[in-house]
């Protein structure tokens, strides 16, 4: 417990600290977690590490995550046509190792480096947003989700009676679930009530809902890999929380759906 609070405040310390001051060091942290969670995804599925086929990934996920607007660049190429090259090379290497890396293995890499590219991807794209309010967006996600598992936990093991899903996570319960949504929206109408009308309650209530409702799915997907693959923690970066998929598995599910569902006001 006490390596645990530790890790905990240290890593939360430079995360929030980083973030408050925004810019190409925060855009550059999330781009070495994103590459971290990349490695942990590849270890996870037992596939060689900085094998050849991985650095595909690598590349992939250093691509979606670059700092490129803090560094006044403009991105070479649109994310769907470097996601269409970078499937047409995974797909390749099946054809010249002659199925020795079968489509199986190239399917996972690619899935793992959009799944995780992708989601801290826009976790980046949030504090940078040009409205100038990516540090309250931000925290408005992050407090969301904190508040989503903080109350699926409390009411969980105060109420907790009905299993939600046991195949795959045994100690989750309906119960929790429905009290983390009530307390992520909860977290999300108060930023909506301190934000001087810059986000109307009824907007709040779909954030905290999406948050809670999607930041649950991205944990139980977590926890499916992880049952599949017979392992407790994604990595051991982060003592006593395991690794960065371990911490951002529901970030990276919830930033990209609420961007894409347009809920921010931006």
């Amino acid at each position: 417990m006490k390596q645990r609070l530790i890790t905990g405040v240290i890593a939360g310390g430079l995360f929030l600290g980083l973030c408050i001051i925004g810019g190409f060091g925060y855009h550059t942290l999330i781009t070495i977690m994103a590459l971290i969670g990349y490695y942990e995804f590849v270890r996870m599925i037992k596939m060689p590490s900085f094998g050849g086929t991985a650095i595909l990934g690598y590349l992939g996920v250093l691509y979606l995550t670059f700092p490129w607007e803090p560094l006044n660049l403009t991105m070479p190429l649109q994310i769907l046509p470097v996601l269409w090259l970078l499937m047409l090379l995974f797909l390749t290497v099946t054809v010249l190792t002659k199925n020795e890396i079968p489509i199986g293995q190239i399917s996972l890499l690619f899935l793992g480096m959009v799944y995780i590219g992708m989601g801290f991807a826009y976790i980046a794209e949030t504090r940078n947003t040009p409205d100038g309010h990516g540090l309250f967006w931000t925290m408005l996600m992050l407090s969301s989700i904190w508040s989503s598992d903080a109350g699926a936990y409390f009411t969980g093991r105060r109420f907790g009676r009905n299993k939600l899903w046991p195949a795959i996570s045994p100690n989750k319960t309906v119960e929790g679930a429905i009290g983390g949504i009530v307390l992520a929206i909860v977290a999300a109408v108060i930023f909506s009530l301190s934000s001087g009308g810059l986000l109307t309650i009824g907007r709040a209530i779909l954030i905290g809902t999406s948050a809670a409702v999607v930041g649950q799915m991205g944990d139980l997907v977590q926890s499916a890999y992880k049952r599949i693959y017979g392992i407790k923690d994604s990595g051991k970066l982060l003592p006593g929380h395991g690794g960065i998929l371990d911490r951002c598995d529901s970030w990276i599910m919830v930033f990209p759906f609420v961007h894409i569902l347009m809920l921010l006001p931006l």
